[in-house]
């Protein structure tokens, strides 16, 4: 292989627990709920699906399907799906909606994999490009920038600066095309099947790893460097 691509959330991070996402922002806003309350609340925004990069709505409004499945094209309907599926649970603010947000877009938010850093600087040392390929609304270098691996990484394919989504093809060709590598001669490695086995459609390899907590998923990425033909 000459290159890997890797998707973000949930292959080379993951988010934070939904309860510490609202304690984080409750915090900030000087809000305070008792403990039942927030735990309820905690509860009822994973139930919605409220926090990108976690669980998915278990039950999708009918008014948000358009918005929501279109996301990640750009930063607005980003947020706007986000947030209004956020709305549907009550919270004693109704600005803390948009905190919520804003909190999941921070490099706090954010927890590397065990073996991240080992996997994207060995195939730097090795020579092999690296690629991130993100269905995402925002700018996730500072993630990357404040954990220290951006140096590992070539470049970047993110779906709502080009207004294509995974798992159109055309979005990872993005990322072949800025690295100068063959799709034939690249691995994708993601979580999501339907989103990140879109590579295939080019030629590319596809390697899959569970989405779990960082507690729970300490080596799954080492494979890669086998994969990549470099272990």
């Amino acid at each position: 292989m000459s290159a890997v691509l890797f998707d973000f959330s949930g292959t080379l991070f993951r988010i934070e627990s939904t309860e510490s996402w609202l304690r984080a922002v409750l915090r900030e806003t000087r809000i305070s709920l008792p403990e039942p309350e927030l735990a309820e609340a905690a509860r009822a925004l994973e139930s919605a699906g409220a926090m990108p990069g976690g669980a998915r709505p278990e039950r999708l409004p009918a008014e948000l399907a358009e918005v929501w499945a279109v996301r990640d094209q750009s930063a607005e309907l980003h947020r706007a799906a986000f947030t209004g599926v956020s709305r549907q649970v009550p919270l004693p603010d109704p600005a803390l909606h948009d905190a919520l947000y804003d909190r999941h877009m921070t490099p706090a938010a954010w927890t590397p994999y065990p073996d991240t850093e080992f996997v994207l600087r060995t195939l730097r040392e090795r020579g092999i490009g690296v690629g991130v390929v993100s269905n995402i609304g925002w700018d996730l270098r500072p993630v990357f920038r404040e954990h220290g691996l951006d140096a590992y990484v070539d470049t970047y394919a993110l779906s709502y600066e080009h207004g294509i989504q995974k798992p159109d093809p055309r979005l990872f060709a993005v990322a072949c095309e800025a690295l100068g590598a063959d799709p034939k001669d690249v691995l994708m490695v993601g979580d999501e099947r339907r989103a990140d086995g879109g590579a295939a459609a080019l030629g590319c390899v596809v390697h899959f790893v569970d989405h779990r907590p960082v507690t729970e998923r300490p080596d799954a990425l080492r494979p890669v460097l086998d994969l990549a033909g470099q272990g």
